[in-house]
């Protein structure tokens, strides 16, 4: 049995939502066994084989409980299969296309790079106006920028893929010892 945490830190629910349809793409594969948590309820992850971890962005900026997290676990991260996603861009279109070809906050870029993480995600987000504090809708407006629209713009045939996709990786190795 393959243990795998699915850690996440989200600041609208969106990221969770994320996570829990990535770890259940990952349950429906034999001998892998799912523990989807919030970054801020992990204490170990000595127990896990591998490990995926997704963070919220706002304003090119991953959630500080998942930055703590990359550099809490940077050395048990290194020595196992990890993969890492974020979610943000809201928008039609390609989400790394709509990020400019950005794939994570440059200050964590040297960590991931020591980490070698198996890929490295960006997915479409959700911005919900409910959500949002009044100051947040009017940037929303002003920026009117492309990577940031009202609306769900999650694609989760390509989150399942990439899942899958994770699946199909840790069923081609032996479990992290």
């Amino acid at each position: 049995m393959t243990r795998i945490l699915v850690a996440y830190a989200s600041k609208h629910n969106s990221t969770a939502e994320i996570a829990r349809a990535v770890g259940a793409a990952l349950c429906e594969t034999d001998g892998l066994q799912v523990d989807i948590r919030s970054v801020e309820t992990v204490s170990d992850i000595a127990p896990y084989d591998a490990v995926v971890l997704g963070s919220a962005v706002y304003a090119g900026k991953w959630q500080d409980t998942a930055a703590d997290f990359l550099r809490r676990y940077e050395r048990e991260l290194a020595q196992r299969p990890t993969w890492i996603f974020s979610s943000g861009p809201t928008g039609e279109g390609d989400p790394k296309a709509l990020m400019h070809g950005w794939v994570l906050p440059e200050p964590l870029r040297p960590i991931a790079a020591r980490i070698k993480p198996r890929d490295i995600a960006v997915f479409s987000g959700k911005l919900d106006p409910a959500d949002l504090t009044l100051f947040q809708r009017v940037l929303v407006k002003v920026v009117n920028a492309s990577a940031f629209r009202l609306g769900d713009y999650r694609d989760w045939s390509m989150i399942r893929g990439w899942a899958r996709g994770i699946a199909q990786a840790l069923q081609q190795q032996p479990a992290h010892a």
